[in-house]
């Protein structure tokens, strides 16, 4: 029988620094350059222009070739040759019929290598200067009243990240210890789905960066049957580490009611800025599934670290 009460754990706790929180500020104000209107000269290279433009082939207005308030940096190499250069010399309220020809090679094949006129009206034309570490940055990019005060802000929400990470890795950590009498034999048809679970989650990385598996395969030389085979351990710990929760969880009647399971919805749809009508149009069985799994997990290693015996180790 598992034992699950009473564990012994280390807390390693991370102090966010002032070097730490001025380091992510940095990177904010990389991430936020300050725009500064341009009316005293006309538009150059490394200018950014607020523009609409709407393409024509042969006299005809085409699909996708329309945009209004469009911010586009002089000089990026965003649009297709040629495009970008003759907006350079023009001021806020011109309007610019700029001629390109599309490349032979275009994704779309309707308007691979014909010539196109788009017709531009040039809103703004601004530059883009680096914030200083100030007064300035906190109020126009962030809306505080001062640069002391974002530095607060940082730290807090660097410091209960840190915090949070700290107690998911222990709780790792002290369910991987109630796994380990559960490590004996596995049913060949767990480890399987434990594996295209594994697959599932390395295709969707791979799809936001555009690639797919097949093209991943190809890269690193490694067919879908031996990618299978590199991630057969953290299958079959995932598999362990399900039977520990499961084991927990009946022993201590832990289950998934609605009001945390409403919860878990409500954060769904606050993270991807949808309603829950919206939501539910995708809640499939396996969502519903996938969710009340999510629950009795989380229920489950918040009971083992509370009768936990945990050491605070700061660092």
């Amino acid at each position: 029988m598992a034992e699950y009460k009473g564990l012994k754990g280390t807390l390693e706790r991370l102090t966010i620094t002032d070097a730490q929180a001025q380091k992510q500020i940095e990177q904010l104000i990389e991430q936020h350059p300050r725009l500064i209107p341009v009316t005293d000269r006309p538009s150059r290279l490394d200018d950014e222009v607020v523009l609409d433009y709407a393409g024509y082939v042969d006299g005809e207005q085409f699909e996708g070739g329309t945009a209004q308030m469009q911010t586009l940096v002089l000089g990026s190499g965003m649009f297709i040759p040629g495009f970008e250069d003759q907006l350079v010399g023009k001021r806020p309220g011109d309007q610019v019929d700029v001629h390109v020809t599309f490349p032979v090679q275009y994704h779309a094949p309707a308007l691979a290598g014909k010539e196109a006129v788009f017709k531009c009206v040039i809103h703004e034309v601004r530059v883009r200067d680096k914030y200083a570490p100030g007064d300035d940055f906190a109020r126009e990019v962030f809306g505080m009243d001062s640069y002391d005060a974002l530095m607060a802000r940082m730290k807090r929400s660097l410091q209960a990240y840190a915090d949070q990470q700290a107690e998911e890795e222990l709780s790792i950590r002290l369910i991987d210890q109630v796994a380990a009498d559960f490590d004996g034999d596995i049913p060949q048809e767990a480890l399987d789905r434990a594996l295209d679970l594994q697959l599932q989650s390395l295709e969707a990385q791979l799809q936001r960066q555009g690639l797919t598996l097949d093209a991943y395969c190809q890269f690193t030389g490694k067919t879908r049957d031996q990618l299978r085979a590199d991630h057969l351990p953290d299958a079959r710990k995932a598999v362990t580490r399900e039977r520990a929760i499961d084991y927990v969880a009946q022993a201590e009647h832990i289950e998934a009611d609605e009001e945390s399971v409403a919860q878990v919805l409500q954060q769904i749809c606050r993270e991807n800025g949808v309603t829950m009508d919206q939501l539910a149009a995708h809640m499939d069985e396996n969502a519903q599934a996938a969710i009340v799994r999510n629950v009795i997990t989380q229920k489950t290693l918040r009971r083992v670290r509370e009768l936990a015996e945990v050491e605070v180790r700061e660092e």
